[in-house]
């Protein structure tokens, strides 16, 4: 299937659209009015498709077949993973845009109701571990919970800092969970127990910053994010 790009809107990929909504978030750029709805139509019109986790939003033949990299540049290949991460990503994308067509918030409220629903099944379960499947699948649970999605955002971001902390390996980063898209969502997180574990990575940040010289996206994004932890902690 041919490429398309308009706007902000990749058409052969769920994946590569929200990385380009993130980074225009990500680095304060203007979207226009047109481009949000745009975009918010297009990822809106893949809820509830076929391969959509928790009847959010699937990805399309392109992302399985090529696998996704999160916004920080962690790798996923696996089918199961790949389809529940671009789900809450796509969740917490809409959110962010902000966009009132009926269609878009519909879409939005069908997707958090699934959602919902799959959370309070695993909870059931796994309620004490803070965690959602693997470290990346939980990661994005939290920046879909930040932004306000799903429920008891507060309950569960602070039982998750508590899981995170327990996985520390003792040099600045976490067995199971991915360092700098586990740092993204923490940058976002208003709590202490997620401060303390910024500065727990800190030496690692300050290592990367030192040593790092290639000027590739992803290692742009990295930087960006190290900088702006260590000049909050």
């Amino acid at each position: 299937k041919q490429e398309v790009i308009v706007g902000l809107v990749n058409t052969r990929s769920l994946a590569k659209t929200i990385d380009r909504v993130n980074e225009s978030l990500f680095f304060g750029q203007s979207i226009s009015r047109k481009e949000k709805e745009e975009v918010a139509q297009w990822i809106a019109s893949r809820q509830g498709l076929q391969d959509s986790y928790a009847n959010m939003f699937a990805p399309t033949k392109h992302d399985f077949r090529e696998g996704i990299r999160v916004f920080t540049g962690e790798r996923i290949t696996s089918s199961a993973a790949l389809r529940h991460i671009l789900g809450e990503e796509a969740c917490r994308a809409l959110m962010q845009l902000n966009v009132s067509k009926v269609s878009v918030k519909d879409a939005l409220k069908r997707a958090n109701k699934g959602m919902k629903g799959r959370l309070k099944q695993s909870e059931r379960w796994f309620y004490k571990s803070g965690m959602y499947c693997c470290g990346t699948c939980t990661v994005s649970l939290w920046r879909h919970l930040i932004v306000g999605g799903l429920d008891n955002a507060e309950r569960r971001l602070t039982v998750g800092m508590k899981a995170l902390k327990k996985y520390r390996d003792g040099f600045g980063k976490w067995r199971r969970f991915p360092l700098y898209y586990t740092l993204l969502a923490l940058s976002e997180v208003d709590l202490a127990s997620a401060r303390a574990e910024m500065k727990y990575a800190a030496k690692v940040l300050e290592r990367f910053l030192k040593r790092s010289q290639k000027k590739t996206k992803i290692n742009q994004r990295r930087r960006v994010l190290a900088e702006g932890i260590l000049a909050r902690i």
